[in-house]
C-alpha cells in the first residue's frame, strides 16, 4: 500500500494531520485541500469506528466515599471497560487536548458547573456524541464507516489549489 506524503516530512505530516482531525471532530467541519481532505477522511473515520465499536463497554463499580465529617457511603460508580479504556487512551494519543472555550454571554460559574469533571473535552465528545449517533446509524442502515463528507467548493486564489469542504454527516 503507498502512503500518501503531503510534500511534507514525517513529523510535520504527522502534525498536520492530527491537527486538522483535532479540527473536524471539534468544529464538525474544515475547509482544506483535495489531498489533505482525503487523506484526513480515513484518518478520522478509523478513530470514529473505534468509539463506535467500544463505547458501550462500561462497568458498574460500588465505591465507598469518605465526607468530610468522616461518614462513609457507598456509591454505584460507571466507569470505562478495558475495551473502551484502550480505545479512549488511543484516540488521546491521535489527536490534541483541545480546552473548552466559554459561550458567549456565559456567566463563569454556569460555566464551570458545564466544564466540572470533564478533563478531555474532545475525547467526551466523540465518546458521548458521535459513537451514539453513530452507532445508531449503523444499525438502521446496516453499514459501518462514510462518517465524513467532501465536498468541492472551488479554487484557492493564489496558487489554484482544489478546495475542498470536509464534514461529519
Amino acid at each position: 500500500m503507498r502512503v500518501k506524503k503531503l510534500n511534507r516530512p514525517n513529523k510535520e505530516r504527522v502534525a498536520l494531520i492530527r491537527n486538522q482531525a483535532t479540527d473536524l471532530l471539534w468544529h464538525g467541519k474544515i475547509t482544506t485541500t483535495e489531498a489533505k481532505a482525503k487523506y484526513l477522511r480515513s484518518y478520522v473515520e478509523k478513530l470514529i469506528t473505534l468509539a463506535v465499536n467500544s463505547f458501550e463497554d462500561v462497568i458498574k463499580v460500588e465505591k465507598t466515599f469518605v465526607d468530610e465529617k468522616g461518614v462513609k457511603s457507598n456509591r454505584e460508580v460507571i466507569i470505562d471497560g478495558p475495551k473502551k479504556l484502550a480505545a479512549r487512551r488511543k484516540i488521546m494519543s491521535k489527536v490534541y487536548t483541545v480546552k473548552e472555550k466559554r459561550l458567549p454571554k456565559e456567566k463563569k460559574s454556569v460555566f464551570v458547573a458545564r466544564t466540572e469533571g470533564i478533563k478531555h473535552p474532545l475525547i467526551e465528545k466523540i465518546f458521548n456524541i458521535y459513537a451514539p449517533k453513530y452507532a445508531e446509524r449503523k444499525n438502521e442502515l446496516k453499514i459501518g464507516g462514510g462518517y465524513t463528507r467532501i465536498v468541492k467548493v472551488g479554487k484557492r486564489i493564489g496558487d489554484n489549489a482544489d478546495m475542498m469542504i470536509i464534514e461529519l454527516i
